[in-house]
């Protein structure tokens, strides 16, 4: 249904209008009239007309007036002026409202009728360019949560800038800095620590959409996934320091986010604050955050007030330590070697005389390295085999040979990473492909392959695409269509069949596909193959 306000003081006019729309376009138009200025906006109150046919002279507020006000209300309105005044000053005020057209009576039935029809057609457009919006919107809405999710995972666990910087592009994170926030909820507190027992886990995934919401009306943040009884949210930041002023306005607004999710959830809460940090360490502000859950005094607390790590007490390369110390889980040797030397530059010119504890840092950086290969599994451990490392440290005097054990140790460290790193992503996708290969005339998903694989959806697509250089849907497609194009040049088979072999039940599907990779239908495939 279209609703049509049709705006005229002369009866006759309007009686005149109505009957010939009511009449040619019966059953789908609602029409409504008004007689001035005053209720043509009153009705349009009511009403929310799609089309507006409006008179300029009229008493009281005259037309021009009407769409104006009009216009502040209802922005999708389509307005037509029928006027006896065919004044140049009218039509371009009437114009520059966004008037459809300026009609001058007296205006025929066939104009009448052509005008309605037009303006039918520019409502379907406008309801369906909406309609679209809405889609788009809902779809958002499923999505954003999951990408929100998958930011939230990268800074805390995999600390991958590529994907970071892909996940600030998704999001539109323009800051280069930021802090995170834990949220913690339980259902009561016990001797000072909040308890969350099962019942409280199972409720949370009822309140979450709705503590998200609160979240996020006090704070513009990225917020993930319950993990145990607790929330992380991410707080993008357009400075690298944060006045005390700030620092102090954002625990409060947090204590008024904490007092009202306990009066809308039902549950107590606590928030820890971490420092900020760039983007790409939001991991290390989660740390923070996390460690200032545990202040005694108040349920919401801030890295900064509680001093919850020590500070560097001269000018020390804190940046290029913790570049080095990332380059090696990456297993990126030459990253890893120019961070090293950088950082051993800089003991050797700002400490020269300390030659000890050069030495005691470079065993720090080794066994801290060799640390981390284990925890990721790249090496063993014995508790002798690093018996000769104090005695080897200590009788290098020169720098340069200090700097030479100190790389070889590092550089072994690294590799031993890239390679576990280069292996297991070469056997995960060894051992998927062999199962696509076997498997492609089902219906498989990533899901599906991931599984068999042993690894999350979202990582075995990762290092499917690094390793590969093509991902999942490109590579099966490519399989099923190798294979299509084998059976409609050497069988007989009809081109349904060879769309089930070759894993596509549908058959108009199969030949979308095929035209969409190689440019030509099945059939045309085949013709010219046999021609």
């Amino acid at each position: 249904m279209y609703r049509i306000l049709l705006a005229d003081d002369e009866g006759i006019m309007l009686e005149s209008l109505k009957n010939i729309i009511s009449k040619n376009f019966a059953g789908q138009c609602e029409v409504v009239t008004a007689k001035s200025g005053r209720l043509v906006i009153e009705q349009a109150e009511v009403c929310h007309p799609d089309i507006i046919f409006m008179d300029i002279q009229m008493p009281g507020i005259n037309g021009i007036q009407a769409i104006r006000e009009i216009r502040k209300f209802n922005t999708s309105a389509l307005f037509y002026v029928i006027s006896a005044y065919d004044k140049f000053d009218y039509a371009k005020e009437a114009l520059n409202l966004g008037v459809e057209k300026y009609l001058t009576k007296p205006v025929t039935k066939s104009t009448v009728i052509s005008v309605v029809q037009e303006a039918m057609e520019k409502v379907d457009k406008i309801r369906a360019s909406r309609s679209r919006q809405l889609e788009i919107q809902e779809k958002l809405e499923i999505i954003v949560p999951v990408v929100e999710s998958g930011f939230i995972n990268n800074i805390m666990f995999q600390n991958d800038v590529a994907d970071l910087n892909y996940y600030k592009l998704l999001l539109d994170i323009r800051e280069d800095y930021g802090y995170v926030m834990v949220i913690e909820f339980g259902a009561d507190y016990e001797d000072g620590r909040l308890v969350s027992p099962v019942g409280m886990s199972v409720k949370a995934q009822e309140f979450y959409p709705e503590m998200c919401a609160v979240v996020k009306s006090y704070f513009s943040c990225i917020t993930g996934p319950i993990m145990s009884n607790r929330v992380v949210a991410a707080v993008p930041h357009a400075e690298e320091k944060m006045a005390f002023e700030e620092r102090a306005r954002i625990i409060e607004t947090a204590r008024e986010m904490a007092a009202r999710l306990e009066e809308r959830l039902q549950a107590k809460f606590r928030v820890g604050i971490g420092k900020i940090r760039k983007i790409e360490d939001l991991s290390g502000s989660c740390q923070e955050a996390i460690r200032a859950l545990g202040d005694p005094i108040s349920n919401v607390a801030h890295a900064d007030d509680l001093r919850i790590e020590g500070n560097y007490v001269e000018s020390f390369p804190a940046e290029t330590e913790k570049n080095m110390f990332r380059m090696l889980l990456r297993g990126n040797l030459n990253g890893m070697v120019a961070e090293a030397n950088q950082f051993f530059d800089w003991m050797v010119q700002c400490h020269a005389d300390e030659k000890n504890n050069i030495r005691l840092k470079v065993l720090e950086f080794v066994t801290w390295g060799e640390r981390e290969a284990f925890h990721l599994g790249a090496v063993n451990y014995g508790f002798s085999w690093r018996r000769d490392y104090l005695d080897t440290i200590m009788s290098l005097n020169d720098y340069e040979d200090i700097r030479a054990w100190f790389l070889e140790k590092m550089m072994q460290v690294c590799c031993s990473i890239r390679d576990r790193n280069e292996e297991h992503s070469e056997s995960v996708v060894e051992k998927a492909k062999a199962y696509m290969l076997e498997n492609f005339q089902k219906e498989i998903s990533l899901d599906d392959v991931s599984k068999e694989v042993n690894i999350s959806p979202y990582y075995f697509s990762k290092i499917f695409k690094d390793e590969s250089g093509e991902n999942f849907t490109e590579y099966l497609t490519r399989i099923r269509m190798d294979k299509a194009r084998e059976l409609l040049e050497n069988g007989s088979l009809s081109i349904k069949e060879i769309g089930v072999m070759s894993g596509y039940s549908d058959p108009n599907y199969f030949s979308r596909i095929f035209k969409k990779h190689l440019g030509v239908t099945p059939r045309e495939y085949r013709e010219r193959y046999y021609k």
